[in-house]
């Protein structure tokens, strides 16, 4: 009873401390996400990585399973009968010779048997044996693949939120500056100095970013949630993205002389894996002629009455033990098919491997070219925003001097605008490009 009770209270220990921990994660993401973070949550939380997992257990299982007939087999059996009518035999007359029909046997019969069974030698088993480990690496490698996958898909959906985050920021700035702008250009025109077109302008200005703001803002909540389902984590949970934009500029770099091995591509060793288990099969169907070899042991108690309250008094005990071997001697040619077969699964398999090495070559110089061009996009873009930054100071203390009007000032902000937006939108690009050549380089490690 007392065992019971320390039983119960282990498992309610470990399911409270399971809840706790998890509300422990979710609530410091809550109030700080990093993008590491939110990755490190997405591998203990995302279901295709955690169905990955389960597939890893369920491997090692079917494999302790297929091993476990190299182990003795031990069975019981137990059966009791009763004749409605004995059966006869023939049994020749001492004198005459003629043989006569006579009943033999108890009315009530009853045996208990035990068996044992040791596998000598089988194919199977030696199949089972020779691709253990080889099914543990397939799900092993399954589960990579996954993790690669979950890494990729996070890492592009947080960059696609603080992008979209830091657009409705610029657009908040710059509303605060069209704001100051229209009260300026508002003095102006009552002061006489202008006319009122320019506090229109401005106004029109004023409500076009207003609105573009409203668009991004809402465009957030839809990228957080796509961000959360990628993740694995709860829908109504708060997730506060953190990030630091100077340290994402210094992110963008990468070494671009990197040659890509086809190798290193977690796809390409699980083709490698899948050869090596389809070559073992190709051994197993040349093993088709070898014999099956087993051994046995029976004890068997026999009890034998004709009156059933008595059936149990005497016992007649016999045992045994065998040696059993099946040879395939001729089947068909069944066996010169199978193994073809299996050597034609293993020349496609070779071209699958041919497929995947030209394909990897051609996404990563795909990749890459991407790069280098959002690359140089991206510095380009970020010159023209010191530029658009220089011009409109300038032209904004022109126009309070009055050498511009403001028609010059409008365009100078446009431009400012759509150099910030577009120099944000580029470093996406090139962060989404970076994780592409990474990927084709197989670098991405889980």
């Amino acid at each position: 009873m007392k065992n019971c009770w320390f039983t119960l209270f282990i498992a309610l220990f470990c399911a409270y401390s399971g809840t706790v921990f998890a509300q422990k994660t979710t609530d410091s993401l809550a109030r700080q996400a990093y993008l590491p973070d939110c990755i490190q949550y997405a591998l203990g939380h995302q279901p295709i990585v955690r169905q990955s997992v389960i597939d890893q257990e369920i491997a090692e299982r079917t494999v302790q399973s297929s091993l476990s007939a190299w182990y003795p087999q031990i069975g019981a059996g137990y059966n009791i009968l009763h004749y409605l009518k004995l059966p006869v035999t023939l049994i020749p007359d001492a004198t005459t010779g003629e043989r006569r029909p006579v009943a033999l046997g108890a009315q009530n019969t009853s045996t208990a048997s035990f068996s044992l069974t040791q596998s000598v030698f089988s194919r199977d088993l030696l199949l089972a044996s020779r691709t253990a480990d080889t099914y543990r690496a397939q799900a092993t490698q399954n589960t990579v693949r996954n993790k690669i996958d979950v890494v990729v898909n996070v890492s592009k959906a947080f960059y696609d939120v603080i992008l979209t985050q830091r657009q409705v920021e610029i657009l908040s700035e710059d509303i605060a500056r069209l704001q100051r702008s229209l009260q300026d250009a508002t003095n102006q025109y009552q002061g006489g100095i202008v006319d009122k077109t320019d506090p229109q302008r401005a106004r029109i200005a004023l409500n076009n970013s207003r609105a573009q703001q409203k668009q991004y803002r809402d465009l957030v909540g839809a990228k957080v949630q796509t961000l959360k389902q990628l993740m694995g984590y709860p829908p109504n949970m708060n997730l506060n993205l953190t990030y630091d934009t100077l340290q994402l500029a210094n992110e963008v770099m990468m070494d671009t002389t990197l040659l890509v091995n086809p190798q290193s591509r977690i796809e390409y060793q699980l083709l490698q894996t899948q050869g090596r288990l389809l070559e073992a099969n190709v051994r197993y169907n040349r093993w088709a002629y070898l014999p099956t070899v087993s051994a046995n042991a029976n004890y068997n108690l026999l009890f034998q009455n004709n009156f059933f309250g008595q059936l149990y008094n005497q016992t007649f005990p016999n045992s045994l033990i065998g040696l059993s071997v099946a040879l395939p001697i001729f089947q068909g040619g069944r066996r010169i098919q199978q193994t073809k077969i299996a050597e034609l699964q293993v020349q496609r398999l070779n071209w699958d491997l041919a497929a995947l090495t030209s394909a990897v070559d051609a996404e990563y110089a795909q990749a890459l070219a991407n790069y280098k061009g959002n690359l140089a996009n991206y510095l380009a873009l970020r010159e023209n925003q010191l530029l658009a930054e220089d011009v409109y100071r300038i032209i904004n203390l022109q126009y309070r001097s009055g050498i511009k009007t403001y028609l010059d000032v409008t365009i100078a902000e446009a431009d400012l605008r759509t150099a910030r937006l577009n120099v944000f939108n580029a470093l996406y690009q090139v962060l989404i490009s970076k994780l592409d050549v990474q990927r084709a380089l197989g670098a991405i490690q889980v």
